[in-house]
């Protein structure tokens, strides 16, 4: 037997409540005529708070009328706020790689983030932290992060994002990558002068791959 489309459904139930088209109508808020196109199909999209409201007088779910594979809470839907960041450029994730900052674009994303910037991920030295060449990064602006942080890194003219880890009594600065086949970056004394944090790596955003 063929599955009943939505209009199909809504008369059915309509019917099986024994409800009339002024019922249903009054009860979502729409005129008699709105019910019967949604019968016959003369109307197929629907608005979500309707879909809500028609489901509950119908004695039923969303899920049901849409077809839908899955239930969802149509009432609980929410805008997600996005603002846009500043893209700066690449940003080592293996060697260090020229700091050459310059704007590239905008990238969007969510408002929640608090970030000033973002660069792109360029190398594989970051993947135990699952970010991958091309994700986008974005940063903080300070100057100290704390110990096991990630951070991008300024080395004289060269960039590089690592997880950082200060050694006090060595006077030592440690930059870890988060895969193996990479070294451990080690400064210290007078070449701490030429080290810089830029930043904190606060999120990351990936293309499905």
């Amino acid at each position: 037997m063929a599955e009943l489309n939505m209009g199909q459904k809504i008369k059915a139930l309509r019917e099986e409540n024994n409800l009339t088209l002024e019922q249903v109508g009054e009860a979502v808020g729409v005129g008699k005529s709105t019910v019967r196109k949604w019968e016959t199909g003369m109307i197929a999209n629907m608005r979500r708070d309707k879909i809500a409201a028609l489901a509950q007088v119908l004695h039923t779910t969303p899920a049901y009328l849409m077809g839908w594979k899955e239930e969802i809470q149509v009432d609980n839907l929410f805008r997600i706020e996005t603002k846009k960041f500043p893209l700066l450029g690449n940003i080592a994730c293996g060697t260090s790689i020229f700091a050459d900052e310059q704007f590239e674009a905008y990238v969007e994303a969510g408002a929640n983030i608090r970030a000033d910037f973002c660069l792109r991920a360029q190398g594989d030295s970051m993947i135990g932290a699952r970010i991958y060449d091309g994700d986008i990064v974005f940063i903080r602006k300070q100057e100290m992060v704390e110990d096991g942080e990630i951070a991008a890194v300024l080395i004289e003219d060269e960039a590089t994002l690592k997880r950082v880890q200060y050694n006090p009594e060595e006077n030592e600065l440690l930059l870890f990558p988060e895969n193996p086949k990479y070294k451990t970056m080690r400064y210290s004394g007078e070449e701490l002068s030429h080290i810089r944090i830029i930043g904190k790596a606060v999120a990351f955003q990936s293309d499905l791959k």
